[in-house]
């Protein structure tokens, strides 16, 4: 786990399905002054080890488990959680069984209803070995495929966002987690989706929801209903992103700084 330190109120940051620590680089600059940001590499990711039981151990209430030991073993009793994409999901569960552990959530790109065409699409790449010769090659990839959907991104952006992606094994990318997380996912994947609504509307906390305007995953709609259910949610959406807003744009910040001011 990568922790900043210092006195401000604790922000336990939470990665998406692949990423790890990593993924919070670009905010910890703009929040590190006035809070003390944690994030972890889920077990399986990053530079945890890998799980003897993909199917058992990758799976969100494994997941927040360990997040709640994590705060255990540095003694911290309450945190902000702020969740990317499953960081969130992550969240979202463990508002409901521990709400005492949470002062209040931040959902990055993600609700109680996930689109299946997202879905589909991550099972497209998910657990696939990785066969650029180098970082610029793999940013290339990346702008292809997201650039649209990001387009004020430039390569050097894309080359940093790769460099936070994957693994590096001697200048060539490589894949930074278990590729039999693959077999988690298919695992939970259910014949009809589950009905996370009941989960969402249970949350006491305070709630910040940011959408990428551009996101295949989260849903205008679902974003829509999530603001009819809980009116006094702080809901903004970030122009120029899909899945998911990075958390240093304008837009985000200008949302969590006042937010999280909110709480004190």
């Amino acid at each position: 786990y990568a922790d900043t330190g210092g006195a401000g109120a604790p922000l336990l940051c939470l990665a998406g399905l692949t990423r790890d620590s990593r993924d919070f680089g670009p905010l910890i600059p703009h929040l590190a002054g006035a809070y003390r940001l944690i994030s972890m590499d889920y077990r399986g990711r990053g530079q945890s080890d890998w799980a003897k039981d993909a199917v058992v151990e990758y799976q969100i209430p494994v997941e927040g488990r360990d997040a709640l030991e994590l705060l255990d073993h540095l003694g911290i009793e309450r945190a902000v959680l702020v969740g990317t994409s499953r960081g969130g999901l992550i969240g979202i569960d463990l508002a409901t069984r521990q709400p005492e552990r949470l002062s209040a959530l931040v959902l990055n790109d993600i609700g109680p209803v996930i689109d299946l065409g997202g879905i589909q699409f991550i099972l497209s790449y998910l657990g696939r070995p990785l066969e650029f010769a180098d970082f610029g090659a793999a940013a290339s990839m990346l702008m292809t495929v997201y650039g649209p959907s990001a387009p004020d991104l430039s390569h050097a952006d894309w080359v940093a966002y790769a460099r936070r992606s994957f693994a590096d094994e001697q200048g060539r990318p490589a894949l930074s987690y278990d590729p039999k997380l693959r077999d988690a996912v298919e695992a939970s994947i259910p014949d009809a989706p589950p009905d996370l609504w009941p989960l969402f509307d249970a949350i006491a906390c305070p709630v910040l929801t940011l959408r990428g305007a551009n996101s295949n995953i989260l849903t205008a709609e679902t974003f829509a209903e999530m603001q009819a259910r809980k009116p006094g949610m702080s809901a903004v959406e970030v122009p120029d992103r899909g899945h998911c807003p990075l958390l240093d744009e304008p837009a985000s910040l200008a949302a969590l700084r006042a937010f999280l001011e909110s709480l004190t």
